[in-house]
């Protein structure tokens, strides 16, 4: 299905005037800077303080979530969360300086996956905290996750939440920037073949369109935020201006990715499902044709 442009929330979003009135910086792509002072607090389903993590300095610290060592070396810090910790369908609690969600420990479906305004110099969300997805969420029939435990970890900057059940493995990637490709979730059945179908909801305020300039689906909303679904051995199966149904094969991945690499014009990712290499990933610098983070080249 495709998607059309609305209209009202883009006809003055995509001129170079509007972007300079903003003051939205020239040609940034998320680095660094997107991560700034970036971070995550993750709070289990009764309350308790599990772990704190800092995107931008590569460091953590164990909370009281008991069952595992919090230390580690070489930039990677890990807490296992025992099952008794993790009630069925329990609410684990993800809040950072740029994004926040909730995970139900049960199946690892994500809720409420949010922007928060900040005063980063990359921030895409004009001053307005943002739900981006009401639901990321796995649709796994009676098959859940519990009776095992959750391990937490933190290597070269990025939150990992994995937790194993009896037939199907499910991990989440996190980073806490303003913007960049900062989100996936991975599904595996112990049989190494077979499919996850997931559905994807926007936020009341964001919907889908097709960006004019790449051709490609974006998500959006009538001020800055750009933002694009980044699927890995992956079928869409349905999509309309707020819900997409992604199926995605077992060891394939849904990512997200925000700002200015959400409009880059770039391939695809290739079909890996095991061990993925750094052939497997997109190499080069690609143009990015929608003007939305340009300014109008008048720099008085």
């Amino acid at each position: 299905m495709r998607l059309s442009i609305r209209p009202r929330a883009f006809g003055a979003l995509l001129s170079f005037g509007f972007c300079a009135l903003f003051g939205v910086p020239t040609s940034h792509a998320a680095n660094s800077t997107a991560c700034q002072g970036g971070g995550f607090v993750l709070t289990l389903p009764n309350g308790t303080p599990l772990f704190n993590v800092n995107s931008a300095s590569g460091s953590g610290s164990g909370g009281s979530g008991g069952g595992g060592g919090g230390g580690g070396n070489g930039g990677e810090t890990r807490v296992e969360v025992p099952s008794s910790r993790l009630p069925s369908h329990g609410i684990l609690k993800v809040r950072g300086t740029y994004i926040e969600f909730d995970v139900d420990v049960s199946t690892l479906a994500v809720y409420n996956y949010t922007l928060k305004a900040t005063n980063n110099p990359l921030d895409i969300t004009g001053g307005v905290t943002t739900v981006l997805f009401t639901r990321k969420e796995p649709l796994l029939g009676a098959v859940t996750l519990d009776g095992s435990s959750m391990r937490v970890e933190l290597k070269d900057g990025t939150l990992r939440l994995i937790r194993e059940g009896q037939t199907l493995k499910m991990k989440i990637q996190a980073k806490d920037c303003a913007q960049g490709g900062i989100f996936q979730l991975e599904p595996e059945w112990a049989t190494e073949t077979g499919t996850v179908d997931f559905v994807h909801t926007l936020g009341p305020a964001v919907f889908y369109f097709t960006n004019p300039y790449t051709g490609k689906i974006n998500f959006g909303n009538s001020n800055l935020i750009r933002g694009k679904d980044s699927p890995q051995v992956a079928a869409k199966l349905v999509q309309d201006e707020r819900e997409t149904i992604w199926r995605v094969t077992s060891g394939g991945r849904m990512g997200g990715v925000l700002g200015e690499d959400a409009i880059e014009n770039s391939p695809p990712a290739s079909e890996c499902t095991k061990n993925c290499q750094a052939q497997n990933r997109v190499h080069g610098r690609y143009e990015v044709p929608d003007p939305v983070y340009e300014s109008d080249g008048d720099d008085d």
